[in-house]
C-alpha cells in the first residue's frame, strides 16, 4: 500500500485533484464563490479543496464536475504515476520527485491557464497559428542569447 504523507501535510493525490479543479474553474472564469454556491459549500472550502488541504468527497467531486461541465475522470487525467503507485521508492522518502516536478510545472500557473483559455477563444485557426509561431520564435530567440 502507498505510504501516506506526513501528518498535517496534504496527500499528493488530493493536491493534484485540487489543482485540476482550480485549472478548470479558472479556465471557465468562475469564481470560488460561484463554484461553492453551486455545490453548497463556502468559497473557503473550495480554497481548501484546491490546495488539497481538504479531501473532496465523492458527491462533491461529482457536483464539481457537473458544475464545471466535465467528467470526474478529468480531475485524475495525466496524474504522475508515482502519486498512485502502491510503493513509494524508499530512496526518495516523502519528498517525491514527481510531485515536486508537478508543483513547479509552469502549466499549472494561473497565467498559463488563462493564456491557454484565451488562445483557444480565438476563432480563427490562421490567427492562432500565427500567434503560436510568434511566441515560438520569441522563445527560441531568447534561448540563443
Amino acid at each position: 500500500m502507498r505510504k501516506r504523507s506526513a501528518k498535517g501535510t496534504p496527500d499528493p493525490i488530493d493536491r493534484y485533484v485540487g489543482t485540476r479543479v482550480r485549472a478548470r474553474r479558472v479556465g471557465l472564469r468562475m469564481s470560488q464563490t460561484k463554484l461553492g454556491q453551486a455545490i453548497g459549500v463556502t468559497f473557503q472550502q473550495i480554497q481548501k479543496y484546491e490546495n488539497g488541504t481538504n479531501r473532496i468527497g465523492a458527491s462533491n467531486l461529482f457536483k464539481i464536475a457537473k458544475t464545471l461541465d466535465t467528467e470526474v475522470a478529468f480531475f485524475y487525467e495525466h496524474m504522475p504515476e508515482s502519486l498512485w503507485m502502491d510503493e513509494v521508492p524508499q530512496s526518495k522518502g516523502l519528498a517525491d520527485q514527481s510531485m515536486a516536478e508537478f508543483e513547479h510545472d509552469p502549466m499549472h500557473t494561473r497565467e498559463a491557464i488563462e493564456l491557454s483559455h484565451n488562445y483557444f477563444r480565438i476563432p480563427s485557426d490562421t490567427v492562432r497559428r500565427r500567434i503560436f509561431q510568434l511566441v515560438k520564435t520569441i522563445a527560441e530567440s531568447m534561448k540563443r542569447r
